[in-house]
């Protein structure tokens, strides 16, 4: 790879790339080389020929180790984008050529491994046997680095209604409502309405950077006192466990209905009020096609929720997300 720069041409090769990752993360020369199976004064060699043909220095020589410079995180960032392209066209040209190898990343909230999970599963096995699915729970926030990077292929499940991902491709799949939970025996579990609920303490997940967002928009369009925050979780299960051992309240997607019917700790309020939720999207990114497999995948998670939208609440309604959570 080559790349010019006023008159001078920079030339950096795919093991110049393969050698500031293994050193950034190993943290020595030593434990880099030996990961890769290489001698160490190659890895020395190749770290010193591109720094001389960047003109920077890519690593502070340290006595517990070799740190990146802010140059070199530059780079680093970079250089693991396009091995991880690499990757990925090795393992598209496979799997063109007939050979279902290689792997995809997927992120996913709650809902959809709840959902969607179970109905692609079995699919997508008959027709790669042979890739390796890795499966990230979370939400957006903690997935959006690592899908703009290539390290995970796509992100299923919620946006926070403001959220506009920057070279990133969105499409909404499935609207979604939620219900209000609180632990088995709590005061306030025969409440017929918001309204009754005001006083009470909630837990919320990580979809906004302030907890209070996920929950006002709601309380205010009804008029009513913002809720006060008391716990904020992760993820949904991380809420499930918190109302079942406190008095707070919380509002999980409906998918997670027959999940609350199962157990004896926690229990649904039946309040009146429709509470609807983020639309549920795929996220990837943008104009850069996916594997074979990966599309496969996904054209599964696009079914999977079509069928769903049919079945659920709300499923298709697609005009707006509500309030975020």
């Amino acid at each position: 790879m080559s790349t010019i720069v006023g008159k001078v041409e920079i030339v950096v090769k795919l093991n110049h790339m393969r050698d500031v990752v293994a050193v950034a993360q190993c943290g020595s020369l030593r434990s880099a080389a030996r990961y890769l199976g290489v001698p160490q004064p190659n890895i020395s060699r190749s770290i010193r020929e591109l720094e001389h043909e960047l003109g920077v220095t890519l690593f502070e020589r340290r006595v517990t180790g070799m740190v990146p410079t802010p140059m070199g995180q530059a780079f680093l960032r970079r250089a693991t984008a396009i091995q991880l392209e690499m990757e990925r066209t090795r393992a598209e040209i496979e799997q063109l050529k007939g050979f279902g190898i290689g792997t995809v990343s997927v992120g996913l909230s709650t809902v959809a491994y709840i959902a969607l999970l179970p109905r692609v599963l079995d699919a997508f096995r008959q027709r790669f046997p042979d890739v390796l699915v890795k499966l990230s729970e979370g939400l957006f926030p903690s997935m959006e680095a690592d899908i703009q990077a290539s390290r995970i292929d796509f992100y299923v499940g919620p946006l926070a209604e403001h959220v506009q991902p920057v070279e990133l491709l969105v499409e909404r799949w499935f609207g979604n409502e939620k219900v209000v939970v609180c632990r088995a025996g709590h005061p306030l579990r025969g409440a017929t309405s918001l309204v009754e609920l005001t006083a009470a303490s909630w837990v919320t997940t990580s979809i906004t950077l302030v907890g209070e967002a996920e929950l006002a928009p709601l309380f205010d369009s009804l008029g009513l006192p913002r809720p006060r925050i008391g716990i904020q979780a992760e993820t949904a299960v991380g809420m499930l466990v918190a109302v079942a051992a406190s008095d707070t309240l919380a509002m999980l997607p409906q998918q997670w209905l027959h999940v609350v019917a199962a157990t004896a700790l926690v229990e649904r309020i039946m309040v009146r009020e429709r509470m609807p939720a983020p639309v549920i999207c795929c996220v990837r990114r943008a104009g850069l096609p996916l594997t074979p497999a990966a599309e496969h995948l996904c054209d599964l998670f696009r079914r999977a929720a079509a069928n769903h939208a049919q079945l659920v609440p709300g499923g298709g309604d697609l005009g707006g997300q509500g309030h975020p959570g």
